[in-house]
């Protein structure tokens, strides 16, 4: 980290003359399972930030222009503070220009600013890069002017700037991560009750990896079609209040009832629902081998959740499909694997993303190994690397 600070000093500087006035480290993440539309459903996501760090530096200027530098990519946009406008060909610059906006919108004062960017992970490789350049901008214009934003106003800021300017949608989960996250710990966010929780694990002897397909991104079907308010009702109707389990209610999974609720959708609608009601029993499951520090039972929950992606949301691959296969042969009993000792997702939006996978140590190798075939059947070539848990937003010292 100490070296990243460095560069991003350095090359602050080098742009603008002068040293940062503060800097803000942000995690980047991914969410382990509970992503797709269980926020609409008031469900719950649990996640893990990662040290896929984003950096941002600012220095205030004395007149109001905007001027923004991102080092890895080597591009430069400015604007004014007094007539701010989105452009699409800004790109990265619009989730800073759209925090301002926020800041303004609500009423605080600001002036011109000098940004640098800085990170070794693009945003087009998704792991939640986007949103740690919009939480480490709202954060370094809070520290930089001293403003008084309280976390639910910051909240409000990082809400306001991706509804009303960017128009996407702001998801909970993703700024309680970049937010929030501990070292050793994975992040349940419980979309019921607007809040969230670190679990710590301890899963000794394991390695995270992150596999990149490197197949084309593209949708297979629009995940906007599941967010209807007849779906939102009719899985309403099948959860049931019971004490004693994380967040306070289970769906009813009593065949009969599922199917005479599901009856009025089609069938591919029926399937998707379906997911959704068992990825609710996936998460809680995880959670409970995590407290308890149960790895099989965390892994049986994090196979059994791709499986349902690939064969009720359809939300897979071949390529994917291929990678999850060379994961679980690493189980030392493929006749029984009722207690695995590893196990592995698709991550990220839409349809050919990446895989995240919980590996012994001893296993990593072997695992890479196994890999080598893909570029030969599939054509693209996978990287893998380890990444670690990561501390959520935080100020870093500038010299």
């Amino acid at each position: 980290m100490e070296n990243m600070v460095k560069n991003i000093c350095e090359a602050h500087q080098k742009e603008y003359g002068e040293i940062p006035k503060t800097v803000i480290s942000t995690p980047g993440r991914i969410h382990i399972m509970g992503e797709h539309s269980c926020w609409f459903f008031r469900d719950k996501t649990l996640s893990l930030a990662l040290n896929m760090n984003v950096y941002v530096a600012l220095s205030p200027r004395e007149d109001n222009s905007l001027k923004f530098f991102f080092v890895q990519l080597n591009e430069r946009r400015k604007s004014d503070i007094s007539n701010i406008k989105q452009k699409k060909e800004d790109r990265w610059a619009n989730s800073l220009k759209a925090i301002i906006q926020a800041y303004l919108a609500m009423g605080f004062k600001l002036g011109g600013m000098n940004f640098t960017i800085y990170t070794e992970t693009p945003p087009s490789a998704g792991f939640g890069i986007n949103s740690a350049v919009k939480v480490g901008c709202a954060l370094a214009i809070k520290k930089a002017f001293r403003l008084n934003c309280p976390d639910a106003r910051l909240l409000q800021v990082l809400e306001m700037a991706a509804r009303s300017f960017l128009k996407v949608d702001n998801l909970m989960a993703d700024n309680f991560v970049a937010l929030y996250s501990e070292p050793g710990s994975f992040i349940l966010t419980d979309y019921s009750k607007q809040s969230y929780e670190n679990i710590p694990f301890d899963f000794g002897g394991y390695k995270i990896l992150l596999t990149d397909a490197n197949v084309p991104r593209q949708k297979i079907w629009d995940e906007e079609t599941v967010r209807e308010m007849q779906n939102a009702l009719l899985l309403g109707d099948l959860k049931d209040r019971k004490r004693g389990v994380l967040g306070g209610w289970v769906y009813n999974t009593n065949p009969t009832a599922m199917n005479e609720e599901l009856s009025v959708v089609s069938e591919d609608m029926r399937r998707k629902l379906l997911y959704i009601i068992y990825e609710h029993g996936c998460i809680l499951d995880a959670v409970d081998g995590i407290k308890k520090g149960k790895f099989t039972k965390f892994a049986r929950a994090v196979n059994r959740s791709h499986t349902l992606l690939r064969e009720n949301y359809n939300v897979s691959c071949p390529e994917i499909d291929w990678i999850i296969k060379r994961v679980g042969e690493l189980e030392p009993n493929l006749q029984d694997i009722r207690e695995p000792v590893t196990c592995g997702r698709i991550v990220g939006k839409g349809f050919g993303r990446c895989v995240y996978a919980f590996v012994r140590n001893g296993d990593v190798e072997t695992y890479k190994k196994n890999l080598s075939g893909y570029a030969r059947i599939f054509g693209f070539e996978p990287v893998t690397f380890e990444v670690k848990s990561a501390k959520g937003a935080h100020s870093v010292r500038v010299n």
